[in-house]
Formats: C-alpha cells, sequence, structure tokens
C-alpha cells in the first residue's frame, strides 16, 4: 500500500498531518483506487448577501492558546487548523479573515432557524431589555406563553412542562421522574446511544468514550436496533426481543421506564428500524414502565416528515425531553409529561434557578413562531429528501460510503474501507472532512468509530446548499 501523497491540485494552503493521524499513516487502497478526476474544478459556494464587519479581535492562535491555559484539558477541536468563528447569517459561518462557510453541523443540530434569525435575537433583545431575570416563584407571562406553545406541539395528553438549561439536564429529570412514578430502579436504554454526561445520564449513554468510571446504576443496555451494523438489520420486532429478556432475566420483572432517541444523534444518525418503537413500548407498558424519547437532536421539526422524531414511528411517549432545537443556541432544555406522572415531582421541592428564564423562554416562543412562519419543517422534508439522494447517487460512485441515512435534515454518511467487512474508515473520514473544510463546508462527525459524516445544518438550507456540500464531498473523494 501506498504512502498518501497529497493530489497537487487540492487548494495549496491545506495541511494533511491531522492531529489524529500517526506519523505515517496512509489510505486505504478502496480509497486510493477512487481518486480520480484530477481536473475537476473547485466547488464554489452559493452567493449570499451579507458580509460581516471587520473583526479586530484576537487571532486563532490566541484564543487557542489562551484556551490551552485556562479551558478544561477535556475540550478538544476540529480540524487540523482549528476554525475561529466570530459571525454568523442563517445557514453560514464566518472566520476571522471575512470567509464564508457553509454550516452543515448546525452547531451539533442545535442552531434550526440559522444563526442569528433576527426574530429570534429580537425576541432574546427585547426580553433582555425589559427583564433578564427574576425567578419563578413570581409571575411572568414569557415562560406560561412558550409552555403553552410547547404542549400544543405534542400529541395526547402530553402538557406539563418542565424546563431545565440541556439536554443533559432533562433527560435526568425524566429518568428521576420515571423511577418516582413507578417506584421501580431500573431503565431499558440501547447500546451506543447518548444521553448526557450527568451521573443517571451517563449510565443511559452506552459508548466507552463517553462513560467514565464512576457508579453508574440501575440502567440495562439493549441491543441497538441499528439496520447498517445491526446483527438483524431492518427487523425491529426481532431486536424488540432483547428488551423482553432484558427484563425477564435482568431484572425484578418490573422497570421503570425505557429512554431512547428515534434518530442516534452522537451515535451517527442510526434511525432504529421500523417495527422496533411500538414493539418496545408495549413490552415496556406490560412491565409498568413509562416510555421517554429523548428528542434534544431529532426533535423541532429536523427530520421533516414530521415534528418529532418518534412520530415517524406511530408511538406516543410518556415522557419528552428537548433541548438544541428548542432555543436556535439559547442554553434550554424540556421535560413534557402529563399530569398524572409530572404530580410525583409534588412529593418534594423541586426547583431549577436558570430552567424557564424570562431571555430564554422568550427565544424559545420565537424559534417556534419561526419555524411555522417560514414553513421550515416543510423544506426539512424537501431540502433532506434531495439532500439524501445526491448522497445517495455519491454513494454509488465511492465504494468508499458504505452507507446513507436518516430523516429530513438529519442525515448521516458512514464511510468504510470494505463494503463487506463494514470496516470503519476513520483516517479517510478526517481528510475528508478536513478538506471540505478547505473548500467551504463545516460537517460534523460521530459513531462509535468516528467514521461518520453527520450533517444537521439549520433548517433553513437550500437545494443549493446541498449541492455546494455534495459536490465538495465529492470533489474531496476524488481527490484522496
Amino acid at each position: 500500500m501506498q504512502r498518501f501523497i497529497p493530489a497537487r491540485r487540492v487548494l495549496s494552503e491545506t495541511k494533511y498531518s491531522l492531529r489524529w493521524w500517526q506519523p505515517r499513516s496512509c489510505f486505504s487502497q478502496v480509497a486510493q483506487k477512487e481518486a480520480s478526476n484530477n481536473d475537476a474544478v473547485v466547488p464554489k459556494i452559493p452567493s449570499f448577501d451579507y458580509s460581516p464587519p471587520p473583526y479586530t479581535g484576537p487571532s486563532g492562535a490566541e484564543i487557542l492558546s489562551k484556551r490551552k491555559e485556562y479551558l478544561s484539558p477535556s475540550m478538544f477541536c476540529f480540524y487540523n487548523k482549528p476554525l475561529n468563528v466570530v459571525d454568523g447569517r442563517m445557514q453560514y459561518l464566518f472566520d476571522e479573515n471575512g470567509r464564508r462557510y457553509l454550516d452543515a453541523f448546525g452547531g451539533i443540530a442545535t442552531v434550526c432557524c440559522g444563526h442569528c434569525h433576527p426574530d429570534v435575537v429580537d425576541a432574546i433583545v427585547n426580553q433582555t431589555k425589559r427583564l433578564q431575570h427574576s425567578t419563578v416563584l413570581y409571575l411572568n407571562n414569557a415562560i406560561a406563553d412558550f409552555a403553552e406553545a410547547l404542549a400544543n406541539k405534542l400529541p395526547g395528553n402530553l402538557k406539563v412542562v418542565f424546563f431545565t438549561n440541556s439536554g443533559t439536564e432533562a433527560n435526568e429529570l425524566a429518568m428521576m421522574i420515571a423511577r418516582l412514578y413507578t417506584g421501580c430502579h431500573d431503565i431499558i436504554s440501547l447500546r451506543n446511544a447518548y444521553h448526557g454526561n450527568a451521573a443517571g445520564t451517563m449510565g443511559a449513554t452506552a459508548q466507552s468514550c463517553w462513560k467514565f468510571n464512576v457508579i453508574q446504576s440501575g440502567v440495562h443496555h439493549a441491543l441497538n436496533a441499528d439496520p447498517y451494523r445491526g446483527v438483524f438489520g431492518s427487523d425491529g420486532e426481532n431486536y424488540a426481543k432483547d428488551v423482553h429478556d432484558l427484563i425477564q432475566f435482568g431484572t425484578s420483572g418490573n422497570v421503570a421506564g425505557f429512554i431512547s432517541e428515534a434518530i442516534q444523534g452522537v451515535g451517527g444518525i442510526i434511525e432504529l428500524a421500523p417495527g422496533y418503537l411500538p414493539a418496545v413500548y408495549s413490552t415496556i407498558k406490560k412491565a409498568g414502565g413509562l416510555c421517554i424519547a429523548d428528542e434534544v437532536q431529532s426533535g423541532f421539526a429536523r427530520t421533516g416528515s414530521h415534528f418529532w422524531g418518534f412520530e415517524n414511528h406511530g408511538v406516543v411517549p410518556d415522557i419528552v425531553t428537548v433541548a438544541k432545537g428548542i432555543g436556535n443556541g439559547i442554553p434550554l432544555g424540556a421535560v413534557v409529561t402529563t399530569p398524572e406522572i409530572a404530580e410525583v415531582l409534588t412529593r418534594r421541592c423541586y426547583f431549577n434557578t436558570f430552567g424557564g428564564n424570562p431571555v430564554c423562554t422568550a427565544a424559545g416562543l420565537a424559534v417556534l413562531k419561526v419555524i411555522e412562519n417560514e414553513k421550515l419543517q416543510e423544506n426539512a422534508c424537501a431540502v433532506g429528501s434531495y439532500l439524501k439522494e445526491r448522497l445517495t447517487a455519491l454513494k454509488d460512485k465511492y465504494d468508499l460510503i458504505g452507507d446513507v441515512r436518516g430523516r429530513g435534515l438529519m442525515l448521516g454518511v458512514e464511510l468504510v474501507t470494505d463494503r463487506k467487512l463494514k470496516t470503519p474508515a476513520k483516517l479517510e473520514t478526517l481528510h475528508v472532512m478536513d478538506q471540505m473544510k478547505e473548500i467551504g463546508v463545516l460537517v460534523g462527525k460521530g459513531g462509535f468509530y468516528g467514521n461518520v459524516f453527520r450533517i444537521t445544518p439549520p433548517l433553513c438550507f437550500t437545494k443549493e446548499d446541498a449541492d455546494f456540500l455534495v459536490d465538495a464531498m465529492d470533489y474531496s473523494m476524488a481527490k484522496m
């Protein structure tokens, strides 16, 4: 196998010694074989009517130096040369030199309306000018108005809202509510899941890289209903049998609940196999448990076909957790459940100082209005379907692409060096990701092996943006 030699025609300033690589690393033969089309034209970013004001702050190098000295060493950056983002508008970000990038990651599926959407910004500024914070011990219309609007977007009797500051907090609270309501401790989660990094949610999370060696009790991890890598393919009901077995052989026969994402985000954009959730929800109910839908990433119209990810599976959960897109970047999360289940928190005092503060809930209400007024759910469906079709066509062109999956504007592209063995193409993923950044496209990376592109852009993404993204990926793969 030959050592990798950078293609001459790729942007000259690009460096390939990515920090994650080992010296003398090389690409797979399948990647080298597919390198071609040396005379291809570098894709051009779509036009956009905005230029940021000149940036006068510290350089990226200075910021990185401060970050290393004063911030947690656990923090890491994407790319060989970390990107210093100083401005954003809608689906685009700008670096310190004023260069524009297409943001196809959306701050990890967080920016749904678009960066600095004027309606959301106005809501935040106007509320901040009037009242930034008091306490929920006093009345304020912002929290009540948003709770009503959020509850109206959910089915059934899901109409009592508890506000938090993040998805981790929301999932922690949901798990505690399920345990209090049922009187049981055991919770079923899925392998490959990510639900947060606090005490309880770390237990529900099932990827070793996100779990510290601390006590994590009462969570059982079932087989992941993964249509691509799972043992039963797309047979959801077969996977569901493992939940039944876990209850029978790993618990007292009764459980507190089951928590899952409809599409695993951190896990690599894995949409659960058809028929899985209805079967599991039925099993959990028979065991006296509650069903928790983690909609932190798949909620708020991102899947396009429905407002919530769980709706794609034809189920209605007992508890729904939301965050990320709920505030378009404002720290905000929520737990929504039924009046009967919500009653358990009256047994003691439950309080969250910043949960439901006026500024964040004003932003949340503005987000809901923008999604509706600008028909962002419909856009996510139309543009997401188009983008998925184009990515699937790219899969037919490159054996390096093992799978294209997801729904709406929550899509994943998994790279493998061998389609039959599904060997993760880790180095190739890093290289293509870095090259796409040099062209002007930002994508995320995830999955247990770190070989899946996570495509979760703002919901204002256009078909022109989709073309640019796919063309940039095509160009980068052709130049390997």
